[in-house]
């Protein structure tokens, strides 16, 4: 019997595995470990940041990232409005410190009661922005911090394109646009770009001279993505301040 490439394999008994729809990524598949390593780099760095917080993950999706944040959390809610991740997160990330709960992020939570709140690789699918962040900070107790990331139109879409071909993305950003939303409702922002490191710089580099007519002529381009695409860790990739037209995504806090 085929394997279908696009759905999770070996969930733990009793965990309902989830398919690739284009609206998020997952652990599991392979053919998608770029992708979830990518948005696991920030999940990461967030969590080294949220130690002893209470944590809001909004639009957690499978429940992954929720899941990082809550090693190191007091408490983490990850809220998503699809019923299939929801069940699949309660399922597959059993924690004490950490729930899920299924809610919309434009509604979702009560004020005053959150250290943290995350939404990563979200807003780009928003309507009314300026309304999602100003309840996010809502939510906030005093010194607490809204962590917020979004794909680089520059990088995601072709040159000289209004937004990629994602069918889900509503408005994608440029660098100052994103830094511009965010400080329409935050008083204090600071903006960091996520870029390749380790061997996919190599790899980047080597594209860049050619690699690609290089492994079609050798008759070698299916071998070698099916080993090196997932080798690729969170390691991979790493968050800087400076150069950001240039990043993969953005994250703002």
């Amino acid at each position: 019997m085929a394997t279908n490439l696009y759905v999770q394999r070996d969930q733990p008994p009793g965990v309902p595995p989830l398919e690739l729809t284009g609206e998020r990524t997952l652990p599991d598949v392979p053919a998608e470990n770029y992708w979830y390593r990518r948005h696991l780099a920030v999940y990461e760095w967030i969590g080294a940041r949220v130690i002893g917080r209470r944590v809001l993950d909004m639009a957690c999706g499978e429940g992954y990232g929720s899941e990082v944040l809550s090693r190191g959390a007091a408490s983490v809610v990850g809220v998503d409005a699809n019923p299939e991740a929801f069940e699949h997160a309660r399922l597959r990330y059993p924690r004490q410190n950490l729930t899920f709960a299924r809610g919309m992020a434009e509604n979702h939570g009560e004020a005053g009661a959150y250290d943290a709140v995350v939404f990563l690789q979200t807003i780009e699918h928003v309507q009314d922005p300026v309304a999602v962040l100003r309840h996010f900070r809502s939510l906030l107790a005093p010194g607490g911090a809204v962590y917020v990331s979004t794909p680089n139109l520059l990088t995601l879409a072709p040159p000289g394109a209004a937004k990629s071909d994602n069918p889900w993305h509503i408005k994608e950003y440029r660098a100052s646009e994103f830094a511009q939303l965010c400080r329409e409702v935050f008083d204090h922002v600071e903006m960091r770009g996520l870029f390749h490191a380790r061997k996919l710089r190599v790899h980047e580099l080597a594209l860049s001279c050619g690699w690609d007519a290089v492994h079609a002529r050798l008759g070698i381009t299916q071998p070698f993505y099916d080993r090196f695409t997932p080798s690729i860790t969170s390691r991979d990739f790493a968050l800087r301040e400076t150069g950001l037209d240039r990043a993969l995504d953005f994250l703002a806090v």
